[in-house]
């Protein structure tokens, strides 16, 4: 899944619930408030006074690490 300031914090969630604690660490605690499900990343981040390429960023390099673990197992 290619993740886009687009993408809704549900459809990340249920991608990989690790990015909730990317999310929770960027200074979103609101990860599991129904009314941010239907959100888009870049909303999402409005909310909450962040930068939604920043986030993405950190989303894709966390995504990246869990893809090089799993290559090397």
């Amino acid at each position: 899944m290619e993740i886009t300031k687009e993408t809704t914090m549900g459809e990340m969630l249920r991608y990989d619930m690790g990015i909730a604690g990317v999310l929770m660490r960027s200074g979103m605690h609101c990860v599991g408030c129904p009314s941010s499900i239907m959100e888009s990343l870049e909303q999402a981040c409005r909310v909450h006074g962040l930068d939604p390429d920043q986030v993405m960023d950190d989303i894709n390099a966390y995504l990246d690490f869990k893809k090089g673990q799993t290559a090397e197992a």
